[in-house]
């Protein structure tokens, strides 16, 4: 049963070309799964059914796990069997009829556009200056997972076109705009540091630079403007979507510009459009309720 399991994690690497920390959640989920079958004193995965996933998804309930992480947890089962069914190793995917907990949407937390603008004034002429504000311009610019910042080369930039070639989940490229401050501001730092190939964005070493140290310059700098939030770079991914589909109220863009395989996952930025709007509202309308 465990060399199926880590056949399906090889099977996610190379087949399916699936990051780092998705095939590490796949691995957790299944290995708690693991845990679970031989507690039922399950030798093989043709014997697990509905009955037993259905007590699963109970004793995850009574560790408090969020509807969130059993929705998860389901979903890494169902596409682990659906892998088994698909290679013969079983005759049907007792998970598909199983009915998944709903979850509350947790609006994400953005940036107000003056609170980008005080993280992107430099404080200094230094290097490392020079490249953290490139870092946030760039990830604000282009709606980047902090994942795909740190993959990004100099042959990435296409800087007579204004693009920019982005790998992102599943190993799917992408090309998004960068708007004029990004390539100005990456100018200036390929011009002072002097890199010309390889990685974009290095650190002390002068290697690649890391997702911590991304998420820990970022956070370190907000606190220093006095930003009272723990601030990481999924926030500017984020208010990039925002400001954008405020701007130009067509989703579908949205969705190309962030490289979300489904609507659904770009939806999410339609209610923060409508809570702008009720702020708006709130403010302006000669019939809306306005505290005094």
């Amino acid at each position: 049963m465990q060399k199926q399991i880590d056949q399906f994690i090889l099977y996610l690497s190379v087949e399916r070309n699936y990051a780092d920390n998705t095939q590490q959640a796949y691995a957790r989920d299944l290995q708690q799964l693991l845990s679970f079958a031989c507690q039922q004193k399950i030798c093989s995965w043709p014997k697990l059914t509905s009955d037993h996933l259905n007590l699963l998804v109970m004793k995850m309930r009574h560790r408090n796990s969020s509807g969130r992480t059993i929705r998860r947890h389901l979903s890494s089962i169902r596409g682990f069997l659906t892998y088994l069914v698909s290679h013969h190793n079983l005759p049907s995917n007792c998970a598909l009829g199983l009915q998944t907990p709903k979850v509350d949407q947790n609006l994400p937390k953005i940036l107000n556009y003056d609170q980008l603008i005080q993280l992107l004034k430099p404080r200094s002429k230094s290097n490392s200056e020079l490249r953290d504000v490139t870092i946030i311009e760039v990830i604000y610019s282009c709606g980047l997972r902090v994942s795909e910042l740190v993959a990004l080369d100099v042959g990435s930039l296409d800087t007579n076109q204004g693009f920019l070639s982005v790998m992102g989940k599943g190993g799917k490229m992408r090309h998004t705009p960068l708007g004029e401050p990004a390539q100005q501001a990456i100018e200036r730092y390929l011009y002072k540091t002097g890199i010309h190939q390889g990685a974009l964005f290095l650190n002390n070493r002068q290697d690649r630079i890391s997702v911590r140290a991304v998420q820990t310059l970022i956070k370190k700098r907000a606190l220093e403007v006095g930003i009272k939030i723990n601030v990481h770079p999924h926030m500017l991914r984020h208010a990039a979507a925002t400001h954008f589909l405020q701007s130009s109220h067509d989703l579908r863009s949205v969705q190309e510009f962030l490289g979300h395989e489904s609507i659904k996952s770009t939806q999410v930025y339609t209610h923060l459009d409508f809570l702008e709007l009720s702020k708006v509202y709130d403010k302006c309308h000669p019939r809306a309720k306005k505290t005094t």
